[in-house]
């Protein structure tokens, strides 16, 4: 395997020369302009034989993505932050229609203020638009999850969108371990589309009209498409791993066997809390990871089953972005839902971190640890949401 020094978007864009898609659509934004600006380069120097559109917004990169789609073309994108938002009125036409586009999203802070770091208020604003969601940890995930990302996408048919941290990951360099051209060509195979190419001798309607009349059935045909997805994310990542040794499930635990405290965490800080998870356990703590990877479809079964232990006595929630429900970051509403019918109900809180891109540190995730352990001692938890490194 080739091992290169790569950062996120670099990586990223590899992925996709790799890929090699029919079309790629895209208008640029900060911190993922990189991505498609080296892309269109492997277009210019002809290493790929993708048709580059470059679009006047992000709502009409998804449109061209959505028409190339539907022609029946391997299609590709890359957005962030507001770039996202001013794509979701497409994104629901896209998972509707079952289109199998990936989208390279590197996460940034939606405004206002205008801040262009790293939170996930952009992909968790689009949380319910019915595309499959995968975070990755580092760049090497970043990489292997895009080139997964074709199969799964072309396997559910529905769209996929795997996002990386903005500036943490997406502009910091690490060692990538690349796959071949002829492998990534193997892996991923011929497309898969649920349309024909156009054949204007045989023209179809796409996206028509549709009241009450079938409307909520084609609805629930979405709906169960999306209750299909983890057994082929499972079974793409199984293959994967099996042919490069990398693998990468729904979710990653960390030293959870025997954990008495579980941290949650998804995306970069995961990485973080591995480092305060062994000096922790090195001060007597049994604490432990577990790292949501695959929000979209949330494995809640999954989850259930591995967290109802008696052993657990507190879930430590961290989630980098806010509902605005007033019950908490998104991570810890799914997984107090998919807790609900535990036989064995740890006590939980929430820690709302990072936004903006704010830094979170060892220090401060071990501090989570020492009030957990206060939390057990006094079997309740103070208050349910509280907040990392923020100046009150």
């Amino acid at each position: 395997m080739p091992m290169k020094a790569l950062t996120g978007n670099e990586a990223m864009a590899e992925a996709m020369r790799q890929i090699n898609p029919d079309v790629v659509a895209a208008y640029p934004i900060t911190p993922s302009t990189e991505v498609v600006q080296i892309f269109s380069n492997f277009v210019a120097d002809g290493l790929v034989d993708t048709e580059f559109v470059p679009v006047e917004s992000e709502h009409s990169a998804m449109s061209a993505c959505v028409g190339a789609a539907c022609a029946g073309g391997r299609v590709m994108t890359c957005t962030a932050s507001q770039g996202l938002a001013l794509m979701h009125e497409i994104l629901y036409i896209a998972a509707a229609l079952r289109l199998p586009i990936v989208l390279c999203e590197v996460n940034r802070s939606l405004s206002a203020p205008i801040n262009i770091h790293c939170d996930h208020s952009d992909t968790m604003g689009s949380r319910e638009s019915g595309w499959i969601q995968i975070y990755a940890v580092d760049s090497q995930e970043a990489y292997d999850s895009i080139i997964q990302a074709i199969r799964i996408a072309e396997e559910a048919f529905l769209p996929v969108m795997v996002s990386a941290d903005g500036f943490i990951i997406s502009h910091c360099m690490q060692r990538v371990d690349t796959l071949t051209d002829e492998e990534v060509q193997s892996f991923i195979g011929e497309h898969k589309s649920p349309y024909q190419l156009l054949d204007t001798s045989r023209p179809i309607t796409v996206g028509p009209l549709d009241l009450q009349d079938y409307y909520f059935e084609h609805k629930r045909q979405e709906i169960e498409a999306m209750n299909t997805v983890e057994p082929i994310i499972e079974k793409v990542a199984k293959e994967f791993g099996q042919k490069f040794g990398r693998y990468y499930g729904l979710f990653e635990t960390y030293m959870l066997d025997d954990a008495e405290q579980v941290i949650v965490a998804m995306g970069s800080a995961a990485g973080t809390v591995k480092e305060a998870c062994r000096e922790l356990r090195a001060e007597g703590y049994k604490v432990g990871l577990l790292r949501t990877r695959v929000f979209r479809p949330f494995p809640h079964k999954k989850l259930l089953e591995l967290l109802d232990k008696p052993q657990i006595k507190l879930i430590s929630v961290l989630d980098r972005s806010d509902t605005m429900s007033t019950m908490g970051g998104p991570i810890l509403v799914e997984l107090r839902s998919a807790l609900y019918n535990a036989t064995n109900k740890p006590m939980m809180k929430d820690y709302i971190y990072g936004l903006g891109g704010r830094d979170i540190f060892v220090e401060e995730i071990k501090q989570v640890a020492y009030k957990g352990k206060e939390y057990i001692e006094s079997g309740k938890v103070d208050k349910p949401v509280d907040y990392i490194g923020l100046r009150e």
